[in-house]
């Protein structure tokens, strides 16, 4: 999709079926050889006028579309207006608005919001592969808040944000942990607490890297089995190679998006439009 330099060559592009046809095979099936995404088979026929294949293993579903496996499947909306939102998506690393596409694509907005939810729960990644590792990984970790200023808050939420400090009362906490030259994962969790992020750490973090992170650590460091650095932000941003100024700048965009794109973010759909930052970056 990079290869197209604008939107309006996007749109231009994917408005043939051929175009999307072929961008589709490529990405589905890189070694130029289709498949049946149900049972394997190689033995194929495309219909061109359904625009499909037909497998002839002898299973009760014999057809399917370049959609059948993928997060399209369910949805009647072509791949000429799918693959023009994709791009908007990935080209835009302050979001996109479902307002935004409805008026680019000239789909409704609640279709538009329907169609960044799945196109976002696409980008979720899908490795397993740990950040890091015993070969000197380095991962900087942190954790931000996401929510209403406490100058906006009401009295009472207001009163115990100040409790609480920080002004995180009612606040969603976001935990980043970010390789070096690499990827960025997220989660957004309950609290700070040891048993909720140590394990979190563990999962997505090998044994043996390099963790950076300032002086609010103590809930998740863990000595044994990673070596950590800390920065004191009380004393200086930087020492050395020790800093987290790579996740800072990650929480800098993540709240530009939100507060400036989205304006207003329901916290059960949150973990969506972090996912979405994280996997442009």
């Amino acid at each position: 999709m990079s290869d197209h330099a604008t939107l309006r060559d996007a749109i231009l592009y994917f408005a043939e079926f051929d175009h999307c046809k072929d961008f589709m095979v490529r990405l589905r099936w890189p070694e130029d050889k289709i498949i049946c995404p149900r049972c394997g088979g190689e033995k194929l026929c495309w219909v061109e006028k359904q625009r499909l294949w037909k497998c002839y293993a002898g299973h009760p579903k014999p057809t399917f579309t370049l959609k059948t496996g993928t997060i399209f499947e369910d949805s009647p909306i072509a791949l000429e207006k799918w693959l023009p939102a994709a791009w908007m998506l990935l080209n835009c690393k302050n979001g996109v608005s479902s307002y935004e596409l409805h008026r680019a694509l000239g789909v409704t907005q609640k279709t538009a919001w329907f169609m960044l939810h799945r196109i976002r729960l696409a980008m979720q990644s899908q490795t397993f592969n740990k950040l890091g590792g015993p070969d000197g990984g380095e991962v900087e970790i942190d954790e931000t808040f996401i929510g209403a200023k406490a100058r906006n808050m009401h009295k009472e939420r207001k009163v115990r944000a100040q409790k609480e400090g920080r002004n995180t009362g009612g606040k969603a906490i976001v935990m980043g942990m970010l390789e070096r030259g690499g990827t960025v994962r997220t989660a957004v969790i309950s609290d700070r607490t040891k048993p909720t992020m140590q394990p979190i750490i563990r999962e997505n973090v090998a044994e043996g890297s390099t963790v950076m992170s300032d002086e609010w650590a103590s809930n998740y460091r863990m000595d044994e089995d990673f070596e950590h650095q800390v920065i004191n932000h009380l004393e200086r941003y930087v020492d050395g190679n020790v800093h987290t100024n790579t996740m800072e700048n990650f929480w800098s965009l993540l709240k530009r998006c939100l507060h400036g794109t989205y304006v207003a973010v329901e916290p059960f759909h949150l973990f969506r439009y972090v996912d979405e930052q994280a996997a442009i970056q």
